[in-house]
């Protein structure tokens, strides 16, 4: 940590558009796992990039999220996913 340097909470007005970087090895299988946590929301998800050998690929997942629980939610489901990686 620097000198002098302080956390601050993320002070956020809700709802809000989020975005979360989803990233896997098969990015069906990852749309697959969006959709299961973001059924009756309107989202939009788009492939970002691939990893030079092809094996890793994101998606940048958008969302208007209601509040800050939601948007932790959101979070930790994709994270705990068997498809998904890691959640950015």
């Amino acid at each position: 940590m620097f000198a002098g340097c302080k956390y601050q909470k993320l002070e956020l007005e809700y709802p809000c558009n989020w975005q979360y970087k989803v990233i896997g090895e098969d990015h069906e299988k990852m749309r697959l796992a969006i959709a299961e946590f973001v059924q009756d929301v309107s989202c939009s998800i788009n492939h970002s990039k691939s990893s030079s050998s092809g094996k890793y690929h994101s998606l940048n997942l958008e969302i208007v999220v209601e509040s800050e629980e939601v948007r932790i939610l959101i979070y930790q489901e994709l994270k705990n996913h068997p498809a998904v990686k890691m959640v950015l």
